[in-house]
């Protein structure tokens, strides 16, 4: 219910929704996912598919109104589904992959996975939060 809530958030085209549903299935098959909320998997399904297909921009103030989530707080989760699409080809559980390689659902799961870009993303977080934080205890650059 949360992924179709937040795809419509996101007006997104087809290849967008078969690709946040391909990365929502990808977690559900992961015990390890169990530990985020279901709102949190759906909104980084959608943040991790918009980074994905480089719909820019990866997040934005509505989506950030209509989920209550933030762009930091979805990355942890979003680098999860994304490390979990980079691996899907070669896991014992081919199912969801095999169903979102074929042409019925856009063939998504055969899109690179974004694992370089959440990367960067994480990096310039860290970044920016720390010389927030550097900032706020007047140290000067």
């Amino acid at each position: 219910m949360f992924l179709v809530r937040f795809l419509k958030a996101a007006m997104l085209d087809k290849e967008m929704e078969h690709m946040a549903f391909f990365l929502a299935e990808l977690g559900l098959m992961h015990y390890s996912m169990i530990m985020y909320c279901p709102s949190l998997i759906a909104a980084s399904a959608v943040y991790a598919a918009r980074c994905t297909l480089k719909k820019t921009p990866f997040w934005s103030e509505t989506l950030k109104h209509h989920t209550g989530f933030s762009e930091p707080q979805l990355l942890d989760c979003a680098q999860d589904l994304v490390s979990f699409h980079s691996k899907a080809a070669e896991t014992e559980l081919k199912v969801v992959f095999s169903k979102y390689s074929s042409p019925r659902c856009g063939a998504v799961a055969l899109h690179p996975p974004a694992t370089e870009l959440l990367d960067e993303l994480m990096a310039a977080l860290i970044h920016d939060w720390v010389v927030q934080q550097l900032g706020r205890v007047g140290f000067k650059f």
